[in-house]
């Protein structure tokens, strides 16, 4: 029996010293993956692939598929996260501009933009993806504007303009509507503002 020195390690685990850059490279090529197909396309063999490594390996790392993908959209989207303070914070009557610059801002960034993307585009028909979603978006960001309204239909009035800022976002950045999708971001910001403040403190 030959000896070559080294050490024998499990079939698809890297070296300690590749392991974050393997990790790191796994979670880019997951996002990638789920942003162009979307959550029920995308197969933890398919990342494997496209990231040059085992599919024991994502397992390894991440668990399930949705596992990864809540790892893939999280990382990426976490520092557009640390927004809703300010929006929180903002006087009562600025709220609907606070948050309008908000998500768009999350739109227009390409770092946030892609995991976005994998959102939507997932939550359309996969609970999984919509789980990730409301998490994301409705328990972290509307939920704190909701709790600042004085109104027994707050929550409502919160969903209502979010799903004026959705659907905008959806006509813009997913199916690219025209001219919509060329406006200029500060345009559609001045326009669509005030119908999100109404939503949340008008009549």
């Amino acid at each position: 029996m030959s000896d070559t020195g080294g050490t024998t390690r499990r079939r698809g685990r890297p070296p300690r010293t590749e392991s974050a850059d393997t990790r790191d490279r796994i979670l880019t090529t997951a996002r990638e993956e789920f942003s162009e197909h979307g959550y029920q396309k995308t197969s933890v063999r398919g990342i494997a692939k496209a990231a040059g490594v085992d599919a024991a390996l994502v397992h390894h790392y991440f668990g399930t598929k949705e596992q990864i993908f809540e790892a893939a959209i999280e990382v990426a989207f976490a520092p557009a996260l640390e927004a809703p303070t300010a929006i929180v914070d903002a006087p009562l009557d600025r709220v609907g501009e606070q948050l309008t610059r908000f998500i768009i801002g999350v739109w227009e960034n390409p770092t946030t933009r892609k995991p976005v993307l994998a959102i939507v585009r997932s939550a359309v028909n996969n609970d999984t993806a919509a789980a990730v979603f409301r998490r994301l978006i409705v328990a972290q960001v509307m939920q704190r504007v909701a709790a600042r309204l004085d109104a027994p239909d707050a929550e409502l009035r919160v969903e209502l303009a979010a799903a004026q800022l959705v659907g905008c976002a959806m006509l813009r950045y997913v199916i690219k509507v025209e001219p919509l999708a060329s406006a200029d971001p500060e345009q559609i910001v001045a326009r669509l503002a005030p119908v999100v403040q109404g939503h949340l403190t008008g009549p």
